[in-house]
């Protein structure tokens, strides 16, 4: 008679447990490389470790699984038909565990860093409706400009080319950059001359400047072919507050067309000599390209539906 803990002989519960994952993966190793070395480095243990590991699992199994001539090893047919079926399992927890990542990383918060003036002007308006589209999507949007690394909590970022990042990076045109100075439309008269050709700058117009964009009044200036522009004027700290300036009336600043096109097309501000490209270039950085399908793929196409129109 039976006690409550043995099982019926044939059983389930009576079938002999299947051996240590860390025996199987010893095993493993050392049977696709036909050595207790390679296998040893692979796995980052000792030869020791490994042929123990082999060893134990043969005296359970009660078969060999190797033959060992001349310092090498061979396969015994047992040893063979073992070696598909764990290599064939292992190959399905692989797959199993790829998909929980994949899975886990498509829930997780994505952090998305623009520089500040684009992302307040320009990304901001228009983030309700790409969140409309994406429900479920987390995306956190982070200010930051110039140098950054995808190894401080990055997934994307939007910048301009107008400093080196690194050539792993891999990076997708959003937009050439235009640039043209921009002011209030009741101040059109005061900072700007209507000649035979159309509008120009007037000699003694008020110019802003920013202390982040240094170079925007001679870039533009160069753009155009013109004499390089005087540096005279008032400076801001950011890019973003010499438009606000502009808005105010205090004078004429280089705008970027994203950066100020929703103002324009509500009439806060004019741009009488239109837009120019300055050579500048704005891209959507990552680690690595896109998989298709994935979250860096679908914004990269939202971000063109949007640009796509909206050139000047």
């Amino acid at each position: 008679m039976f006690s409550d803990k043995d099982g019926e002989p044939g059983s389930p519960l009576a079938s002999p447990r299947l051996p240590s994952l860390i025996a199987l993966r010893s095993f493993e190793a050392a049977a696709r490389l036909e050595n207790f070395s390679r296998a040893a480095a692979e796995l980052h243990i000792t030869h020791g470790a490994v042929s123990r590991s082999v060893r134990l699992l043969e005296d359970e199994l009660g078969v060999l699984l190797f033959e060992r001539r001349s310092r090498r090893v061979f396969l015994t047919d047992a040893g063979s038909t073992l070696a598909r079926a764990v290599g064939e399992g292992l190959d399905v927890m692989q797959q199993a565990v790829d998909a929980l990542h994949a899975s886990a990383r498509q829930r997780q918060r994505w952090v998305l860093s623009c520089e500040p003036t684009l992302l307040m002007r320009w990304l901001l308006p228009r983030w309700p409706a790409f969140q409309a589209q994406h429900t479920g999507t987390d995306i956190h949007l982070a200010a930051g400009g110039g140098l950054f690394s995808f190894a401080s909590a990055l997934d994307l970022a939007i910048r301009r080319d107008d400093f080196d990042w690194p050539e792993s990076y891999h990076a997708e045109l959003l937009f050439k950059e235009r640039v043209g100075p921009v002011c209030r439309p009741d101040k059109i008269t005061q900072w700007f001359v209507n000649t035979e050709s159309g509008w120009a700058l007037a000699p003694g117009a008020e110019r802003l400047h920013t202390r982040t964009r240094p170079g925007a009044w001679p870039e533009w200036a160069s753009a155009e072919g013109l004499p390089s522009a005087n540096t005279g004027g008032q400076t801001f700290d950011h890019f973003y507050f010499s438009l606000q300036a502009a808005v105010a009336g205090l004078g004429v600043a280089i705008g970027s067309w994203y950066q100020v096109c929703d103002d324009l097309n509500s009439g806060v501000l004019a741009a009488p000599l239109g837009f120019i490209e300055d050579g500048s270039r704005y891209y959507l950085l990552s680690p690595e390209p896109f998989e298709p399908g994935s979250l860096q793929a679908g914004l990269l196409a939202w971000f063109r539906t949007l640009i796509e129109p909206q050139q000047p």
